[in-house]
């Protein structure tokens, strides 16, 4: 009688361990990427360093950037030191989903086939391509551009949205790269290009008053890309995005690093 008192007390003993332990387990799995960043007190970001001037290293080989001085504004608003890991573009999402990095501010457009690996955030910036000339140069619109020579990188998204709005009698010429289209307009050789703002804003340094946007040809909208499935984290993220753009915040980042303001944002 005493041998089966002592095995209940045993078996009762064990499971009521089983399902503490089960329970804690439950807790730590309902634990989101929010809950542990300001657990550890720091927020792990992924983000490229070779696509400026959204992301670069400075002269102290440190991360820097537009996307930099994002990842620092959102640490600050969540009261926690950010630490800024260097992606590539093949590698940033598989970085994401094996937790190496806590959210991604690493110029991710959002495209439905990402959108099917991660969770996209309300955007926090835009990369506009604009059809850009002298201010002589009367192009408010796609029909404008009929008899002009306009130049674009060859075979690239500019290229390629020129292409599709140009009238029939437009000279399209190609070059091999941003930088030759570039050189052909301040000389003379054509009269627009498609390219964009970043380019445009190099040409403005260079040519200060002689040139300006036309029209906007596309835009892609960037988000913070996250883990999928984390409601709470998603929901954290958008208020802070929200946030900084209502405030003109991101706007003055944005200024700060392209020249220009934060374009208006669609899904914002």
């Amino acid at each position: 009688m005493f041998v089966i008192k002592k095995m209940r007390s045993f078996v009762g003993a064990t499971l009521l361990a089983s399902c503490a332990a089960l329970a804690m387990g439950a807790t730590a799995a309902q634990a989101e990427t929010i809950d542990q960043i300001k657990e550890k007190g720091e927020l792990t970001v992924g983000m490229l360093v070779d696509f400026p001037p959204y992301g670069i290293l400075n002269t102290e080989n440190k991360p820097d950037g537009y996307d930099a001085d994002v990842a620092r504004q959102l640490a600050k608003d969540l009261g926690v030191k950010v630490n800024i890991v260097p992606v590539t573009g093949p590698n940033r999402i598989p970085y994401l989903l094996t937790n190496k990095v806590d959210m991604l501010i690493a110029s991710l457009a959002i495209t439905p086939e990402r959108a099917k690996q991660v969770q996209f955030s309300h955007p926090y910036s835009a990369a506009q391509i604009v059809v850009f000339g002298g201010k002589d140069t009367k192009i408010a619109k796609a029909e404008d551009l009929s008899g002009l020579r306009i130049g674009v990188a060859r075979a690239s998204t500019q290229d390629i949205a020129v292409s599709k709005i140009a009238p029939k009698d437009a000279n399209i010429r190609r070059f091999d790269d941003d930088a030759s289209a570039m050189q052909a307009l301040l000389s003379g050789q054509v009269d627009a290009i498609g390219c964009s703002t970043t380019v445009a804003g190099q040409i403005a340094q260079r040519a200060p008053d002689r040139f300006e946007n036309k029209f906007v040809l596309l835009q892609q909208e960037m988000a913070v890309a996250l883990r999928p499935g984390e409601a709470k984290t998603l929901e954290a993220v958008n208020q802070m995005v929200d946030k900084n753009i209502k405030s003109g915040e991101f706007s003055k980042l944005f200024e700060k690093w392209l020249g220009a303001p934060l374009p208006e944002l669609k899904a914002s």
